[in-house]
């Protein structure tokens, strides 16, 4: 049998990029599998190390709408309890946006400090322009982005 070297590499090439293809899809699934895991409140790598004088949010804690969503700017909602944003009904904050799933995120309380969840949202949620892996702590200031919609965090 007669082997044409261009035919030979030609198959070397694309098994070659077919092993990358299937490196490529295993270290893809690997990294999202480790994403999972919801990071230590300390780890989350969306704040400064709290310093002296930083006072972590208690109970006295609010979101105040900055602008979309339907909601009035200044708006604010309680966090007494937790709540929960999205464009569904049962939603806490309901909010008009088309980049919002149904139940998007979630704010709750632990510890006496607050946190924020996406709750596996089809877009995404943006804390301080970062995109929002698992949950992370709240700091006085932070800003919340779902699609269109903003709020800002405010402890008091």
């Amino acid at each position: 049998m007669d082997y044409d070297p261009i035919s030979v590499a030609l198959k070397f090439g694309f098994l070659a990029v077919l092993y990358l293809f299937l490196l490529w899809i295993a270290r893809s699934a690997l990294k999202d599998l480790r994403g999972t895991v919801a990071p230590a409140p300390d780890a989350t790598g969306f704040h400064h190390a709290p310093v002296f004088g930083d006072a972590p949010a208690g109970p006295d804690a609010w979101l105040i709408a900055e602008r979309g969503g339907g909601l009035e700017a200044g708006e604010r909602f309680d966090l007494i309890g937790g709540l929960s944003i999205g464009r569904s009904k049962e939603a806490d904050v309901q909010i008009q946006d088309r980049y919002a799933s149904g139940l998007h995120a979630r704010i709750f309380s632990r510890d006496g400090r607050s946190y924020i969840e996406d709750m596996g949202s089809t877009n995404g949620t943006l804390l301080n322009d970062a995109t929002l892996k698992g949950e992370a702590e709240l700091i006085d200031g932070d800003l919340v982005r779902i699609g269109d919609t903003e709020l800002r965090f405010e402890a008091g």
